[in-house]
């Protein structure tokens, strides 16, 4: 089973989703791949948002506050981080994370850092901290973020999630080819589908 997961390290529904997610698989015992796919809210040299001071996001993104508690996030909708970072680098990052087999952690370490820590992900020496945290080495991350070595290959993902899969909103996600229509915030609605849908899937 694949799930592709698409996602901006900025969106709030994301760290939800993704959580939920993770413990539903867990729970179920479903064997499945969690491929992300990047997308960037706001690609650079666009104008940034500052979401911190903004009461209707504030206000929308009340509803997400349940679930995260349910899934032991101590999130901050919106972080005190302003402007909202840019998150090219910090995808440039994944994909570097991604060929040590990390990524996956490298993710989880990013959306915590900027909803629970309220980190500046935009930041080099920020990613490199966390990038260390997931075992990897340090020096080598931040030279291939400073050197751009990875920025084709983001320039490459953001075409395909926009010019291929024509994203409209993240998170996007698709199983085995199959885009998910149920709310995807509770971990009860994923446990549901898995246990319906995923018993080939299942270790035993």
């Amino acid at each position: 089973m694949e799930i592709l997961f698409v996602t901006d390290f900025v969106c709030p529904y994301c760290i939800i989703a993704k959580e939920a997610l993770r413990q539903a698989l867990a729970e179920t015992g479903v064997r499945a791949k969690i491929k992300i796919q990047p997308y960037e809210l706001t690609p650079e040299p666009g104008k940034q948002v500052d979401t911190y001071h903004d009461e209707k996001r504030k206000e929308r993104y009340q509803a997400l506050l349940e679930p995260a508690a349910e899934l032991g996030l101590d999130v901050k909708f919106p972080p005190a981080v302003v402007p909202r970072p840019y998150t090219r680098l910090a995808f440039e990052g994944w994909h570097y994370a991604e060929e040590k087999g990390v990524g996956d952690a490298y993710a989880d370490s990013v959306y915590r850092a900027y909803f629970i820590d309220q980190q500046d992900i935009g930041q080099i020496s920020v990613l490199t901290a966390l990038a260390e945290h997931v075992g990897l080495e340090p020096q080598a991350f931040a030279e291939a973020l400073t050197e751009g070595r990875y920025t084709q290959a983001q320039k490459e993902a953001i075409a395909y999630s926009q010019e291929v899969l024509r994203v409209e909103y993240v998170p996007t996600i698709s199983i085995d080819g199959e885009q998910i229509t149920f709310e995807p915030y509770r971990k009860e609605n994923w446990v549901k589908f898995f246990r319906e849908n995923g018993k080939e899937n299942i270790c035993e």
